[in-house]
């Protein structure tokens, strides 16, 4: 047995993994669980211990719990992703396996985990489907998380993160102490499996994938997992944590469009294959202009208060670029453009007072109204959009 010190004299057992469960009312399942898990250690001989993250059971999970030699570690926030990291974080082994209290994971089974964390790998992710060796046993998955909310979350996961993991939402996972200590995992509920695998990508740690069998639940009451709460939930977080994809991207490509569009009518109508555009498509211009600007800086905002929040690494790039950005720069851009709106317009009341303030030709006076009514529009959102930043910029390096 080995020792570790704490303190000047305080010395405690030195535990190569903790095993989490995560438990709310899991009496039918839990001891056969603990079981598995106490076979695994006691036939590997390892350094471990058991936790049961309970997030408050009333049907005697505790007492299974405590009789059958689990750590009982009690979590008053509730939700999945609050009962674990409250057992994560009470956990004294280097490394720590997690996986549910529903007997779908059998813990005697963890040794490709074992192998992989000693092997250096900081995460290591386990899959159930076939495409990465894994197996689901018949009724284990409904086919709507199997055929569909599975793939399409892990797919979006993977061009949005690109990340090489192949099952984003196994519940059997493990990793090193130091790794989820530095991953700063902040949600409480179902995304928290998300965020582990999102976040373990962005900070470029060792991520492995190894091949588990997942069995049918082997408890009577239907599982707490919502499937199309959760499942937005997962997707929700996902869109949060990639403004590049949830806002740049297509904010890009309705500014690109707004003006290549605006900049053709600007000067005359255009006919293509035999469809006319003229000022209706240059006031369509101007809006694409408008909302693609203003995605644009929402995806800057939402950059910057994910990093200031902990939920994306920090970016050397944006830290570069804030020193050139600036409050200042961006309200003298604006004023610019604002000033050009307005000289514009005042082109517009010119040309308006040599038809003697009668009607003016309809296309010539709106090529010259709308270009300025947008471009004041987008000087008022720069200089308000540099203020806002400005102080989400400030609270990021305050908070």
């Amino acid at each position: 047995m080995m020792l570790e010190k704490q303190g000047s004299d305080c010395y405690v057992v030195a535990m190569e993994f903790s095993i989490v469960i995560p438990c709310l009312n899991e009496a039918e399942t839990l001891a056969r669980c603990i079981e598995k898990a106490r076979v695994f250690i006691n036939s590997h001989h390892c350094e471990a211990e058991i936790i049961i993250a309970d997030n408050g059971s009333t049907d005697g999970s505790i007492q299974i719990a405590q009789k059958s030699g689990a750590r009982v570690v009690p979590v008053a926030v509730k939700g999945y992703g609050a009962a674990l990291m409250g057992g994560i974080e009470a956990a004294r082994g280097r490394y720590i396996i997690m996986g549910d209290a529903d007997d779908s994971y059998h813990f005697d089974e963890i040794m490709p985990f074992l192998d992989k964390l000693r092997a250096g790998f900081d995460l290591v992710m386990g899959c159930r489907f076939p495409r990465g060796g894994g197996r689901i046993m018949p009724g284990a998955m409904p086919w709507k998380h199997k055929w569909i909310g599975n793939p399409i979350l892990t797919t979006i996961g993977q061009i949005f993160f690109t990340s090489k993991v192949k099952d984003f939402h196994c519940g059997l996972r493990a990793f090193t102490k130091e790794a989820f200590s530095r991953l700063n995992l902040r949600t409480t509920g179902m995304e928290f499996a998300s965020e582990m695998v999102l976040k373990a990508t962005l900070y470029n740690l060792k991520i492995a994938e190894v091949p588990v069998t997942l069995y049918k639940d082997g408890r009577s009451r239907p599982p707490h997992l919502r499937s199309f709460r959760d499942g937005w939930r997962h997707l929700r977080f996902m869109l949060m944590c990639s403004p590049g994809w949830l806002f740049f991207l297509p904010g890009f490509l309705l500014l690109f469009l707004g003006l290549i569009t605006g900049g053709v009518l600007l000067f005359s109508s255009v006919k293509i294959f035999g469809l006319g555009f003229d000022t209706n498509t240059l006031l369509v211009s101007s809006m694409c202009i408008i909302l693609g600007f203003q995605m644009l800086v929402f995806a800057s905002f939402a950059k910057i208060f994910a990093i200031s929040e902990g939920l994306l690494p920090k970016i050397e790039l944006l830290n570069r670029a804030a020193k050139w950005v600036t409050l200042e720069v961006g309200i003298l851009l604006g004023l610019f453009v604002l000033l050009s709106g307005l000289i514009l317009m005042g082109r517009g009341v010119y040309v308006w007072w040599l038809n003697n303030f009668g009607r003016m030709p309809y296309a010539e006076g709106l090529r010259i109204v709308i270009p300025s009514i947008t471009m004041m529009i987008l000087g008022v959102q720069m200089i308000f959009s540099s203020f806002f930043m400005s102080l989400l910029s400030l609270s990021r390096k305050t908070g």
